[in-house]
């Protein structure tokens, strides 16, 4: 199937089911220079379901995937984009092998993503898993995602957004940001990550922003818990010097305000030394970071970890803050 754009508005509750597998080009020309694959817009009320496969035929693009060099890189075809829905819901489908991110939702509210399944190699390229931007009330639940990239991702302008019974890995896990790149981006406000386990993930539970942009946007109200870890490298991590492949500077530090972020009943394995990261900035540093039973051990013995620019309360057992 080539690339569909649904798009509303409609009368009435529209449902689409699809319980095949449906097949992308696996040449990229086929696709017409569409972004994302089957995508649906401005719909209220819509519900996509069934026990179908999107498999968007990944392998022969990733080849063409050179943005770890190349920061102008060309985007490939998403397999999802769900752009200005209301009160819609996507349930049991497996979206698999997609050219780039699998889903992309942007200004959509109150959305539901419920028994979703998404798989890719753990070696494809920015096959993120749900990538939600500009959206609120966005709901992530009983998802099996084991793909490259972020299994779960927040872009900028997000709210009230809750990632719950989630199995992430392999992956690079669940991700706030990256956050300060661009200049018109929006607050992110209100995240809840419960219930969930990440096995075998680059990172795990992580806050990302850039240095050396402008932007003074918040972040607020972060909270995770009820995490377990399974040799998960990095698992408790906030980044506010993150510049992926020396792309940027790191000259002033980022303007961007971390506050009221908790991490409870943090429990398993990690693939590090280091179990907790704080490395938040010294323009803006964080506030309200709080730790409450953060029980990582590496190779038996207890994590570590490592703060700048952070004063995090802790309870009950956490590792020690070292500079």
């Amino acid at each position: 199937m080539g690339a569909v754009d649904v798009k509303g508005p409609c009368k009435a509750p529209i449902e689409v089911q699809v319980d095949g597998t449906i097949q992308a080009p696996t040449n990229l020309a086929n696709l017409k220079g569409a972004e994302q694959w089957f995508k649906v817009q401005h719909v209220n009320s819509f519900t996509l379901s069934g026990k179908g496969v999107f498999d968007g035929q990944g392998p022969i693009a990733w080849k063409q995937n050179d943005c770890t060099t190349n920061k102008n890189c060309k985007m490939l075809c998403m397999n999802f984009g769900f752009n200005f829905l209301n009160k819609s819901i996507v349930r049991d489908l497996t979206s698999r092998d997609s050219k780039n991110f699998h889903v992309n939702v942007l200004a959509c509210n109150n959305l539901t993503f419920d028994g979703f399944k998404i798989s890719a190699p753990e070696d494809s390229p920015n096959t993120d898993g749900i990538h939600i931007g500009r959206s609120t009330d966005v709901k992530v639940l009983n998802t099996n995602i084991a793909t490259g990239d972020d299994c779960v991702s927040l872009g900028d302008g997000c709210k009230n957004i809750t990632v719950q019974n989630v199995n992430c890995g392999p992956g690079h896990g669940i991700s706030v940001g990256s956050l300060g790149r661009y200049d018109n981006e929006e607050a992110v406000e209100g995240l809840l990550v419960k219930n969930c386990i990440l096995t075998d993930t680059d990172n795990g539970l992580r806050i990302k922003t850039w240095p050396s942009t402008p932007l003074t946007i918040t972040v607020t109200d972060m909270h995770f818990e009820d995490i377990t870890m399974k040799n998960v490298s990095n698992p408790v991590i906030i980044d506010q010097e993150y510049c992926p492949w020396n792309q940027c500077s790191k000259k002033s530090p980022s303007k961007i305000k971390i506050s009221k972020v908790s991490f409870k009943n943090i429990k398993g394995t990690s693939g590090t030394k280091e179990g907790v990261i704080f490395i938040c900035s010294s323009g803006a540093p964080c506030e309200g970071v709080e730790m409450t039973d953060v029980d990582l051990t590496f190779n038996v013995a207890a994590t570590t970890a490592k703060c700048a620019n952070v004063k995090p309360v802790i309870t009950g057992k956490a590792p020690t803050c070292a500079a």
